[in-house]
């Protein structure tokens, strides 16, 4: 195939190329969210109007296009979708043994108050669960584990998806920074520091946001003092954590930090009235039947599959771990994509200047970026094997035999078939926008707001992590962008480049990928649309904040920005 250098204005006026840019997206969302299709129908239709945009307006070569949407659908499937796979055969794997009702009695002990389970569960152990490994496996074991505790549906998976925003930046082992400070240059410290004076004020409000979310602002002032001990907790290891450490560990040690401090207040304070769905909201609970007391070597048992999982996303999200497994051309095979790889080039302003001139045809281009499309078969080492093996581990640990394993193996396969070939479409959207260019006229025209910039500066970040599904891919997309943008006028780049990560965790919870994982965890599979409704004023709410923090910061408190080295 020729190479292809992308077009960011397509139609001679930004608005109109902006308009057409933005077609799928809005598609996707109006067919989800206002027509009510099921997941993988609004992702097919989604996709094929990206695909009819990039080569009939953006003059994408059809050849890349067709190699870009079958490079997202292999992505989708591997790491992604591997990851929730292994996460639901997990969950029913201790609820086939029996020992999910016995895990759910322990967190009872804990607080019988569902809000109280929810910061426990969604946020606290979802941060750990993010600091580990990221990727959407928190959004599938901490609705799976709410589910399983009682709660309603659409709350279990809302309010996991509301959780994992805060902890997303500093998530799989600090990947996403570390990726940004390789896109602009900008040493990962010096960005770690500069998130770490941003989300922990969003650390405090994201508990707050989480109560008054499931039992309004009068339920929140009956746990008070947990909301303010879960998410001051976690907000003061961040800050520490990543100001003075590092940014790989952050998550890690607030999450473990904020489920200790929670579990050892309940130990000597309880709400005054109970909080549970039966009294307030119109839904029957799972849990509502009288359970047996269990001795604490039964409550030690049933943690055993998720003592098991931390361990395996631990080890598996430690970069030498990944290193080593990924060195193997047999545990790790690559693939060039054909009529893909460095044949799509990126252009000014979405590249940097001064790089070497690139002859494509009969023209030479001085600001051109071939972009990598190379696809890894890493099914070692890709987090959703970690979980396959504490799957196994909890197996054989609970003496499960062959027969019933394979037969919660095939129950899940049934119940992922759907959710899986969704998530692989999504993949298939996002990636067709990235190599056609169209996500790159949409944050261009984030660009031109002039003093306001440092306000849509977290928005365009926002936006990135909303069609890629990723931090760390928004990071990828937009990381230079903004830097280049921020010296042309005239604000600190470590702000500016910051806030593209720490804004678009704001993304997270409403991007396709996360909301159909929410309902794969939680049985509700067509019910995406209602999801999407659920969270999406959060989401932008939440990104408001953000960008008012980094106004804030751009302008009256200066100071607050590390210096660059």
């Amino acid at each position: 195939m020729t190479p292809w250098i992308q077009v960011y204005d397509p139609l001679g006026s930004p608005w109109l190329s902006t308009a057409a840019a933005a077609l799928p997206i809005v598609l996707l969302l109006l067919t989800l969210a206002v027509l009510e299709w099921r997941a993988h129908m609004a992702a097919l239709a989604g996709l094929v109007a990206a695909l009819a945009i990039a080569t009939l307006v953006f003059g994408m070569p059809p050849p890349a296009a067709a190699a870009t949407a079958a490079y997202g659908a292999a992505y989708g499937f591997l790491p992604i979708g591997w990851i929730v796979l292994n996460a639901v055969f997990l969950y029913e794997l201790t609820v086939a043994t029996g020992q999910f009702q016995i895990l759910r009695r322990s967190v009872g002990q804990v607080s019988k108050d569902r809000r109280v389970q929810a910061l426990l569960v969604a946020f606290s152990f979802g941060a750990f669960i993010e600091g580990a490994c990221g990727f959407g496996a928190p959004i599938a074991i901490c609705s799976a584990l709410l589910i399983g505790l009682g709660f309603a549906p659409l709350y279990a998976a809302g309010l996991s998806l509301i959780a994992n925003t805060a902890p997303v930046a500093f998530g799989s082992i600090g990947i996403p920074i570390l990726t940004l400070a390789s896109v602009t240059g900008i040493p990962a410290p010096t960005l770690g520091v500069m998130a770490g004076r941003q989300l922990p004020f969003v650390s405090v409000i994201i508990p707050i946001w989480l109560v008054a979310t499931l039992s309004g602002w009068r339920g929140l002032r009956g746990v008070w003092p947990a909301v303010l001990v879960c998410g001051g907790t976690f907000a003061i290891v961040q800050f520490l954590w990543s100001n003075f450490v590092g940014v790989e560990l952050v998550d890690i040690a607030g999450g473990v930090a904020s489920i200790g401090a929670l579990a050892l207040l309940c130990r000597g304070w309880q709400p005054r009235e109970l909080w549970t769905f039966e009294a307030n909201v119109a839904h029957p609970v799972p849990s509502a039947m009288p359970e047996p007391d269990f001795d604490r070597r039964a409550v030690r048992r049933a943690w055993m599959p998720w003592l098991f999982l931390s361990i395996a996303v631990i080890i598996w999200g430690m970069t030498p771990v990944k290193t080593a497994l990924n060195a193997s051309p047999i545990l790790a095979p690559r693939w060039n994509v054909p009529g893909l790889h460095r044949l799509v080039f990126r252009d000014y302003p979405v590249v940097p200047q001064k790089i070497d001139p690139v002859q494509i045809g009969d023209r030479t281009y001085q600001n051109a970026h071939a972009e990598p499309a190379v696809y890894t078969l890493n099914w070692v080492s890709a987090t959703g094997t970690g979980v396959l093996l504490a799957t196994l581990a909890t197996a054989l640990y609970f003496r499960v035999s062959l027969a019933q394993l394979l037969a919660v193996a095939a129950t899940t396969m049934r119940r992922m078939r759907v959710p899986l070939t969704t998530i692989m479409l999504m993949l298939s959207l996002g990636f067709v926008t990235r190599y056609g260019g169209t996500d790159a006229t949409l944050g261009l025209a984030f660009t031109k707001t002039g003093k306001l910039y440092p306000f849509f500066a977290a928005f365009l970040g926002w936006l990135g992590v909303a069609l890629t599904g990723s931090d760390t891919s928004s990071n990828v997309l937009f990381g230079s962008l903004q830097k280049i943008t921020a010296q042309q006028l005239g604000f600190n780049p470590v702000l500016i480049v910051t806030a593209n990560s720490t804004g678009g965790v704001m993304g997270k919870m409403i991007d396709a990928q996360s909301i159909v994982v929410s309902t794969a965890s939680t049985g509700q599979v067509g019910q995406e649309g209602r999801i999407l409704r659920f969270v999406f004023w959060h989401s932008v709410a939440l990104a408001t904040i953000m960008g008012i923090i980094v106004v804030l910061q751009a302008y009256v408190f200066p100071w607050m920005i590390p210096a660059q080295p």
